[in-house]
């Protein structure tokens, strides 16, 4: 019986994959749930993200990601924030709307 739950275990991982952002590098697999025209992982406006002595303040608007139906402001800590692969912000929301999973922001330089 373990045998039979490892396979399917081992099967289901190997099935997951993370979409790509428009520009060609991955969303991590944890963050991102459907396909580029579908998933919960998009380039959001630079417009939108505020950076604060405490953190990022995101604050989205419909339009600004395909989820979103009414405005919303995230406050997202600096340390949470993973390195863009194309020096846009990216926000992925899951199970909802309201819920960010992922933020994705660009290298900072000082």
């Amino acid at each position: 019986m373990r045998s039979i739950l490892v396979c399917v275990m081992i099967a289901f991982a190997s099935c997951v994959q993370a979409h790509d952002a428009p520009s060609g590098w991955s969303y991590e697999p944890f963050c991102c749930n459907g396909d580029s025209e579908t998933g919960d992982c998009q380039m959001i406006p630079p417009k939108s993200v505020a950076i604060t002595p405490h953190g990022y303040r995101v604050t989205l608007l419909p339009g600004d990601h395909r989820l979103v139906t009414h405005a919303h402001v995230f406050l997202l800590p600096m340390g949470k924030a993973m390195r863009s692969g194309d020096g846009d912000y990216h926000l992925c929301l899951f199970p909802n709307e309201d819920t960010p999973r992922c933020f994705y922001a660009p290298q900072m330089g000082y």
